[in-house]
């Protein structure tokens, strides 16, 4: 098995759910107990290379490709994934597995598709600007899955939109999905946003962190979607 160090919280998860544990992580990740080397995109180039990884971990989305170049001049491996989608992740895991070396079953089983009536979603994640996930994203095509339709205006055009709760209002939303992260959303920001449509809190790990967790990730959220169906078809 390879050494390696991973730049991407669920990667990380990845790896030590699968019992091989990178040698170092960022700061984001929920392992206290492994050596950090900066953020996602703050990574510490020179520690990382001090390390003598045999391979350096990233996402397309969550890391920056100058950091990329720069791993890669020092003379290390850097294996990026580019997860957008449950499809997506299924591929990315098959890369991890093959680039750390293990000899395991990465397939990904997330169940059949929610059905019954489609909801639609606003799904906040930042304020001030307000901001939303566009359709080309992970947490996006999860809710799809689940049977959510992520509203966002007809002219946006960047993967996470900024936008207003008069536009959000205007589309016509069944519900907002408040994740936990990676904004800390308050009582008063619910408050705020029920002139779009009702609130309901979703864990955000489970919306947009990917990988081992996501078939549970997918059951826990459709609880949650299911609770929401049942109270606005009333």
């Amino acid at each position: 098995m390879r050494r390696a160090v991973s730049l991407v919280p669920s990667i990380t998860e990845i790896l030590c759910t699968w019992g091989h544990d990178p040698i170092a992580c960022t700061k984001y990740c929920e392992q206290p107990d492994l050596a950090h080397v900066g953020g996602t995109k703050n990574p510490d180039i020179d520690a990382i290379a001090a390390l003598e990884p045999d391979v350096v971990l990233l996402d397309k989305e969550e890391n920056r490709r100058e950091d990329a170049d720069a791993l890669t001049a020092r003379g290390l491996e850097v294996v990026a994934v580019d997860v957008r989608s449950i499809e997506t992740t299924a591929q990315a895991m098959e890369t991890i597995r093959r680039a750390v070396g293990l000899d395991l079953d990465a397939s990904l089983d997330v169940g059949p598709a929610r059905s019954g009536r489609r909801l639609r979603a606003f799904v906040p994640i930042w304020r001030r600007p307000w901001m939303t996930i566009g359709a080309r994203t992970y947490g996006a095509d999860l809710l799809d899955h689940l049977g959510v339709d992520v509203a966002v205006p007809a002219d946006a055009s960047s993967d996470y939109p900024e936008v207003t709760l008069e536009q959000m209002a205007a589309l016509e939303c069944d519900v907002v999905l408040v994740p936990s992260e990676p904004y800390e959303f308050t009582d008063a920001h619910f408050e705020e946003m029920s002139v779009v449509a009702p609130a309901a809190a979703v864990d955000g790990q489970d919306l947009f962190w990917w990988g081992t967790r996501t078939p549970a990730a997918i059951e826990r959220l459709r609880d949650v979607i299911d609770a929401v169906a049942s109270n606005t078809s009333r």
